[in-house]
């Protein structure tokens, strides 16, 4: 039963790592074409306030919604998943 919570534990740390990184490559594609979080949350009809949670990644994105910030950042989804 430890060796399952301890499973489990590492599955929600990563899981956190990879949504903080997906969160960044996300704020930095936003800032290299000089948008605010609420330009960017204007172009989707999104709140500002759920820009910045996407970022610090305090909320899991739904596919739809990465797909939308994808397209209004001019790039492609993938893109924000190529993790250095």
């Amino acid at each position: 039963m430890v060796e399952n919570l301890f499973k489990m534990q590492h599955y929600l740390e990563m899981k956190h790592k990879n949504l903080k990184k997906l969160g960044n490559n996300i704020k930095l594609r936003r800032k290299a074409l000089k948008l605010s979080q609420e330009n960017l949350a204007e172009l989707i009809n999104k709140s500002r306030n759920y820009i910045g949670m996407v970022e610090r990644a305090e909320v899991n994105i739904s596919i739809n919604s990465l797909f939308e910030i994808a397209d209004a950042l001019k790039t492609e989804a993938v893109e924000f998943f190529k993790f250095d």
